[in-house]
């Protein structure tokens, strides 16, 4: 290892035997101005004979996961009138004053039956509360314009879509959504045409009746409006370019137009984030477009956390918040959904939010007893779980899923957004070559990040592309690039990097950056301990090739904000389900969409895609409309191959994430994931969860029942 006097590198990490005590560096950042790079863009030139060549990607040594137990639709849930009804103790004073209506009055006309033959525990008792922890920001509860009401289940709580996709893994029968505020739907004989019937009869938690215009409404005023900040976009709802179309046909029935005959992988856009449904009547007095003194910023920003309590379709509805510090939730009075004794649900009166400052105190809180869940997502935790749970007075028990868990570095591929100075173009430039990819990919000691991050069996290394524990994940289509600095090494002097002042540290060697030294930014968020202990450990891995790196930790929301503006170079971070359970999400997989993917985002101006991100459109347009299950599969593995050959994100390291939840909780789904097709609360179908008496604990807003003055239906 080289030691210059001149470096500013500090001993201090060691990664392996094999990489011994490296430099530790904090470099300046770089304010000089680049050249553009010369050539190269999508090429795959070996410098060298044999030495880091691609090897076969190793099978995983061993299974933690589970076993699951899945039903058939019709054994999950109906829709259908049930002979009588009954709701929940506390709601008998509210309707006996005259505050709400009768239970039979505030339900639908066919609600949503929740089925004892798919409950684990069989139907529950009313009573009880979910203690959790969010460690984001309750930024609003105008979902549609984008904003956060909290992350880690708070979301998903408040917020219903037109169609179900976390329960999918309960299924049997077919592997596809469940309905949810869409009862039923039908294709049209050539496939162009979908029509779904609504729920009928289903109300607000304000008790105004939900329809095909709050449908409209997401859609036109939120989704296709150019200026709200939807979670997606006209070009989301796009097959080719050429738009989809929806219409109400009445108050309760609306039909999509397709330009291609069967899309089926839409109906995976009907989801939760993608599709949740909007309050008309709540958020069209404040919309630009039927309010002239309004503006979009106002109009995102009109429910702001401390307006309660909000108007949701879903199962509680949040009654008090204090910034930072709680957030309580209530049972909703007009929710939607019985068991099949009639009883409304949810069974649960109360959940409760903690605030906190990272993810990981959610673990530690469940550790401790404090709270009832954690998605054990951060691996640092994972030998203490284990640990903790060998204690025979332990109060939660684990499920580990499979190979979804994977971190990646990721390189700003985008030509133009973000783009500001000659040394952004170059950066951009050199982000968009291969080999330079393929460099940083064989300079990083998978290994050893795997043991610096948690030992045991939880981690491995990874190349990128499908998880391991993706359905479609097929062995043979990963293109895994080992360890060798070596070839790192000869890949950069092809690109021109030389040590031209004897710093240790590699320079530009033609361009108006000729002589500047190879500096590359680097973010992350503090708030996922493995990014940050993967980020530090890329700074003395880099630096063993040449490469100075500049690490700077950023909050979630900076990371959106950076990816939205295009304003960063290189980061850390965890990837998302597009590749677990890519047929639902495979409007992620390429640029298809301008928002996705976020390392190469379109901005103002279009996209200058790779060669090979040509190639990967191709194979997921063809993918996301083919009915085939097998020729699915050929197409996915195509587009694992292209992906992982050109390190289109280079993977770094992948494990399970493991679901901890409380033993007293009753009807949790055997082999629940934390993460699949979603996150936990839109998984295990919390609606249906009970407590028995004599395992309860104290609530701390016994009785309240969320009401809403003078508008009650």
């Amino acid at each position: 290892m080289r030691r210059s006097p001149t470096s500013r590198s500090t001993p201090g990490l060691l990664l392996r035997g094999t990489l011994g005590l490296i430099a530790l560096c904090v470099a300046l950042a770089f304010l000089g101005d680049p050249p553009p790079l010369e050539g190269h863009e999508d090429t795959m030139t070996p410098t060298d004979s044999g030495e880091g060549d691609p090897i076969p990607f190793p099978e995983a040594k061993k299974d933690l996961a589970g076993e699951k137990v899945a039903y058939p639709l019709q054994a999950i849930l109906v829709y259908k009138k049930l002979p009588s009804y009954s709701q929940a103790d506390c709601l008998d004073r509210p309707v006996a004053e005259g505050k709400l209506p009768p239970v039979k009055k505030r339900l639908p006309e066919e609600p949503q039956v929740l089925l004892a033959s798919s409950m684990s525990s069989g139907l529950g008792q009313y009573g009880g509360v979910w203690r959790d922890v969010s460690a984001c920001p309750t930024e609003g509860w105008n979902w549609g314009a984008g904003q956060t009401q909290g992350w880690f289940g708070i979301n998903g709580i408040v917020q219903e879509p037109l169609l179900r996709s976390g329960p999918i893994f309960l299924r049997s029968d077919a592997p596809d959504p469940l309905p949810n505020l869409a009862k039923d739907w039908h294709w049209s004989e050539d496939g162009t045409k979908l029509t779904m019937g609504l729920i009928r009869g289903a109300r607000w938690s304000d008790g105004h009746p939900f329809t095909s215009d709050d449908v409209m409404f997401t859609w036109e005023d939120l989704i296709l409006d150019p200026n709200v900040r939807h979670w997606t976009s006209r070009t989301s709802w796009q097959i080719e370019g050429k738009d989809i179309h929806l219409v109400a046909l009445d108050e309760y029935t609306i039909q999509w137009t397709f330009p291609a005959p069967f899309p089926v992988q839409l109906l995976f856009q009907m989801d939760a984030l993608d599709f949740s449904v909007s309050p008309a009547h709540v958020l069209r007095p404040h919309h630009p477009k039927y309010n002239q003194k309004a503006d979009y910023v106002s109009f995102e920003n009109c429910l702001p956390p401390q307006d309660l309590p909000p108007v949701v379709l879903g199962p509680w509805v949040p009654v008090h918040y204090k910034t930072d510090e709680l957030l309580v939730m209530r049972r909703n009075p007009y929710y939607w959904k019985v068991d099949e004794k009639g009883q409304q649900l949810p069974y649960l009166d109360e959940v409760v939010f903690e605030k906190a400052g990272t993810g990981l105190e959610r673990t530690f809180r469940t550790l401790a007893g404090a709270a009832d869940h954690s998605n054990l997502e951060n691996p640092s935790s994972f030998v203490e779980t284990t640990k903790r749970l060998q204690d025979p007075h332990c109060h939660f028990q684990v499920e580990w899923g499979p190979e979804t868990l994977g971190f990646s570095l990721f390189l700003n591929q985008s030509a133009t957004l973000g783009v500001k100075t000659e040394r952004d173009a170059a950066m951009r430039t050199l982000f968009r070559d291969v080999r330079f990819r393929r460099a940083l990919s064989q300079a990083i000691d998978r290994e050893g990040l795997c043991n610096v991050i948690v030992r045991g069996p939880f981690l491995r290394p990874w190349p990128g592309g499908l998880y391991p524990g993706s359905p479609y994940f097929d062995r043979e289509t990963a293109v895994y690039y080992p360890y060798s600095p070596l070839k790192s090494k000869a890949l950069l002097a092809d690109l021109g990097f030389e040590d031209t002042d004897g710093d240790g540290f590699l320079n530009w060697t033609r361009g108006p950056l000729s002589g500047d030294t190879l500096m590359i930014a680097l973010i992350t968020t503090a708030e996922t301990p493995a990014a940050t202990a993967i980020a530090e450990a890329m700074v003395p891995l880099l630096d063993n090739i040449g490469i100075q790196v500049h690490l700077r930790f950023v909050e979630t929301t900076g990371m959106r904000d950076a990816d939205e503006n295009g304003r960063w170079e290189m980061r850390v971070s965890r990837m998302g389900q597009d590749y677990a359970v890519p047929f639902s999400r495979a409007l992620d997989l390429a640029p298809i969409q301008k928002e996705a993917p976020s390392w190469h985002r379109e901005g103002k101006e279009p996209r200058h895609l790779q060669a090979f991100e040509k190639e990967l459109i191709r194979v997921v347009e063809a993918f996301r409309r083919e009915p085939s299950p097998s020729k699915r599969r050929e197409l996915i593995g195509e587009y694992n191959r292209i992906y992982t050959e050109n390190l289109y994100s280079i993977g770094l390291v992948v494990g399970r994430y493991g679901l901890a939840l409380a033993k007293r909780f009753r009807n949790i789904p055997a082999g629940a994931p934390a993460f699949l097709h979603q996150w936990t609360w839109n998984n295990v179908m919390a609606e249906r969860i009970w407590v028995p008496p004599e395992e309860r604990v104290k609530e701390i807003m016994p009785d309240m029942i969320p009401l809403y003055q003078g508008r009650q239906g």
